[in-house]
């Protein structure tokens, strides 16, 4: 049987990870549908929930940087943390779940569905893993490699997020579940937006739970900018078409590829018409 780790600070804690074969526990709300797995394998557990420098907000005109163990609690009540922001926040699980739940740990379990990670797509969030041998700074996009799988190495832990800023973004999200809270996402989508001066300057798209990991288009987004010299049809035609190239949808317990496929396109054209003016 594997032994449980508290350490008293992330030093210590870094020093467990290096030394033992361990399996980083936080916020813990999808830790029973792993422990049977987990225990039988003789995994130990290092707990940090408790170490203090992971549960930090902080932010500059630039960049805010979202500890790992905040808990979505912790972000929806911070008035650091943007409106864009909290938007899919407050649609994941209840209450109680979303005052243990962490934001680190949401990331890390890396599921297709996991409501946190078409925002830190579309806002280009970095990922900060720590070892005892230093830090290094990942992509998000590049962090995620498939569906439960990261770049996280068995020495490292996921610190913190960070996050670019821009308090103009005007932000859509949608999500599509069995019931409206406490619920897995058949899809989501996220949009952000910025306007000024009656110009689109900036827009980012993204769709969860209708491909091994979030779906982002940059050509589209890119399309969508330059758009304005073509017929508003046939640029809603090419984004839709680009976007379709990238659905992998599959079928399951909560919904099928074909639902998923349609509705992902029709909340695309219904952002582009009305947001985008197109």
């Amino acid at each position: 049987m594997g032994r449980a780790y508290h350490p008293l600070n992330l030093k210590d804690a870094l020093r467990i990870r290096s030394t033992e074969q361990t399996s980083v526990l936080a916020g813990g709300t999808d830790w029973m549908i792993r422990q049977k797995r987990l225990l039988s394998e003789g995994c130990s557990v290092l707990y940090i929930g408790q170490l203090e420098e992971l549960r930090r907000i902080a932010g500059d005109d630039e960049t805010l940087h979202i500890g790992a163990v905040c808990t979505l609690s912790d972000l929806l009540s911070s008035p650091l943390v943007p409106e864009y922001l909290k938007k899919p926040l407050a649609e994941m699980a209840s209450p109680a779940i979303r005052n243990i739940a962490t934001i680190g740990g949401n990331v890390c379990n890396a599921s297709p569905a996991a409501d946190t990670l078409p925002m830190l797509y579309a806002l280009d969030a970095d990922i900060c893993l720590r070892s005892a041998e230093g830090e290094e700074i990942v992509p998000v996009q590049d962090f995620i490699l498939g569906p439960g799988r990261t770049k996280l190495d068995k020495n490292q832990i996921l610190t913190s997020i960070r996050i670019p800023v821009q308090y103009e973004w005007a932000c859509t999200y949608k999500k599509l579940g069995m019931r409206r809270a406490n619920s897995l996402s058949k899809l989501s989508f996220y949009a952000i937006a910025v306007h000024a001066d009656a110009c689109l300057h900036d827009v980012r798209i993204t769709f969860g739970a209708v491909a091994p990991t979030v779906v982002r288009c940059r050509e589209a987004e890119r399309k969508i900018l330059s758009g304005n010299n073509d017929a508003k049809d046939d640029v809603i035609q090419r984004v839709s078409a680009l976007y379709d190239e990238l659905l992998q949808p599959i079928d399951d317990v909560r919904s099928n590829s074909k639902y998923r496929r349609t509705v992902s396109l029709r909340l695309l054209e219904q952002y582009l018409i009305e947001e985008m003016n197109l």
